[in-house]
């Protein structure tokens, strides 16, 4: 092994060596501590803002126990958290913030591997991001789930129960009092959402990138055995450094096909397009919407989770899992089985002898759940650079459709209109949100899957096709259209649809048109002009540099890997 990237810290002599160790001695570190052991940082996302994280801290002492189990020398520290149910105007908007904290904390520090302690959806990629930026050993920890919402009987879950609830109060099938009620018992335990949302998915995704022990995913936040995946993980990452195991042997090209299909296959949250593509840029892997097309649309889906399905995260454990998930795969020549994990084995050595435990909820290949349900890429000339549709939480009859368009120039606008009994509108029609995206809203909130006119719910409406370049949460459901590109604040031709249009939507031939001619496309643009940049701050520095959902919707500046470097000695 070479030398640890800390000693470059404690293993100085004289004036140096003393001020790096007797400022942390004042912690009552012995001497010892600082002889050479790997010093592993655990980056911890915990925060009482960050409601599925709260238990991070209980959870970091597990990890130091299994690192000083394996002599190493834990060490934690605190990033920015991410917590999408509270943060304003939007937890996407400050992804890249939180990543460049992770990778700033991690570069300027002493430490020789890292252990990401991630739970709520922006934060596992944010802490994936700002590691492969460094590329130290790292280690990916997720928090688990929350145990399976109940109400009145029956399983409520997360975020998908919220959006079914809320169409039934609007149509007046439930009452205000009973809306409440259900609050308490749709999140009962510490963890993340139990649906497969983008929290779940996402941990889902770090699993199949080989970026944690096997069993990662799904073990609820509560049960005793996600204690003992922490310390297993603690143990692990001191291996990882004296083998030298980085995170770019792990990240390589298969790792990433095998995320694509494992999203395909679990029903997983659009949301993993954008940030799968931004941490394989980090990484120098070249990753485009073209590749979900080519390796995941046309797999089945094979978990019967909400919001696809009827069940939820607790009951995917008890099933078996992601490794139950990835055999199938496998035994179907669907997995690059080659690929390596953290644990020092290929991702087929951890799962080919993985069971399963109930076919309701992990299906067969060969009797999936859902047949070619993966997330689908559409373009044309309403959207040039692609825009994405989620099959599995989509309605077949509307992946043909053509009908005139209701435009909504921003979300505002959306909310103040729909439920105005006068709106000029149908269940044919199409709805179109514009202004959402990565720049224009910006921060591409979770607001695509607009809310049906009470009106048509009433009639019994249950879905129509939507448009935007926003994104949706994935614990949301519908034939909605999502991260059109360009954006309609880059001048994108989202831009310049107006009410009354007629747009086509083609799920089989990938297409989605704006039936307007190019001279009268010609004539709005030449009337068309950019919304203002916005004054100051990070919003300033994110408008000005953010890429389209297409790229990940990372900063320009931050693509590609500089490596690990030893902070410059200021002393």
């Amino acid at each position: 092994m070479k030398k640890l990237r800390s000693q470059e810290w404690y293993g100085r002599e004289g004036r140096d060596g003393f001020l790096y160790r007797s400022w942390m001695k004042n912690q009552g570190w012995p001497h010892d501590v600082f002889d050479g052991r790997p010093v592993i940082g655990i980056c911890n996302t915990w925060s009482e803002l960050t409601p599925c994280n709260g238990h991070f801290r209980e959870l970091a002492e597990w990890v130091k126990r299994g690192v000083w189990e394996s002599g190493g020398f834990p060490l934690e520290f605190p990033v920015m958290s991410l917590g999408e149910t509270q943060l304003r105007p939007t937890a996407m908007l400050f992804r890249n913030l939180a990543s460049m904290d992770v990778e700033e904390s991690i570069r300027g520090n002493p430490m020789d591997g890292v252990v990401l302690l991630m739970g709520c959806d922006k934060t596992t990629p944010s802490l994936l991001m700002g590691a492969a930026s460094c590329g130290l050993p790292t280690i990916g920890l997720s928090g688990g789930p929350m145990l399976s919402g109940k109400f009145r009987g029956c399983d409520l879950g997360s975020g998908t129960g919220l959006w079914q609830m809320t169409d039934q109060l609007r149509k007046g099938e439930m009452k205000l009092e009973e809306f409440y009620e259900a609050e308490s018992c749709m999140h009962r335990s510490k963890g993340h959402c139990m649906t497969m949302g983008t929290a779940s998915t996402m941990a889902n995704m770090v699993e199949a990138l080989g970026m944690s022990l096997p069993g990662n995913a799904a073990i609820p936040a509560v049960d005793a055995r996600r204690n003992t995946l922490a310390q297993m993980t603690g143990r692990r990452i001191v291996h990882m450094v004296r083998e030298e195991l980085g995170i770019a042997k792990i990240l390589q090209r298969p790792a990433f096909e095998n995320a694509i299909r494992v999203n395909a296959a679990i029903g997983g949250s659009t949301n993993a397009v954008i940030h799968l593509i931004a941490l394989a840029g980090r990484m120098g892997v070249r990753l485009s919407l073209s590749d979900f097309e080519s390796y995941g649309s046309e797999l089945p889906c094979l978990v019967n989770l909400q919001p696809s399905g009827k069940y939820l995260m607790e009951d995917y454990f008890y099933a078996g899992g992601l490794p139950a998930v990835l055999r199938e795969l496998g035994q179907a020549g669907a997995l690059n089985g080659e690929a390596l994990t953290v644990n020092g084995k290929t991702i087929w050595e951890n799962v080919r002898q993985a069971p399963c435990w109930n076919r309701e909820v992990i299906h067969s290949y060969s009797s999936p759940f859902k047949p070619c349900a993966g997330i689908t890429v559409l373009r044309g000339n309403l959207a040039p650079d692609g825009a994405i549709i989620k099959l599995s939480a989509a309605s077949p009859h509307l992946f043909e459709h053509r009908g005139r368009a209701v435009v909504f120039e921003s979300i505002e606008d959306c909310h103040a209109r729909t439920n105005d009994e006068s709106l000029d509108i149908d269940e044919h029609c199409v709805m179109v949100l514009k202004n959402c995206g990565p720049k224009g809203y910006p921060g591409m909130a979770e607001v695509g899957n607009m809310l049906l006119p009470p009106k048509l719910l009433r009639r019994g409406v249950s879905d129509m096709v939507r448009i935007s370049d926003a994104r949706m949460s994935g614990t949301a459901y519908g034939t909605v259209v999502l991260h059109v590109c360009p954006e309609a604040a880059a001048g994108g031709p989202l831009a310049l649809v107006c009410s009354g249009d007629m747009i086509s939507l083609d799920v089989p031939r990938r297409e989605l048109r704006l039936e307007i001619d190019d001279r009268t496309l010609a004539a709005r643009r030449a009337q068309w002009t950019p919304p203002p940049l916005p004054e100051r701050g990070w919003l300033r520095l994110y408008a000005e540099h953010v890429m389209q959902a297409d790229k990940g919707a990372d900063l320009d500046f931050l693509v590609g890997a500089s490596g690990a470097q030893v902070a410059r000695d200021s002393h």
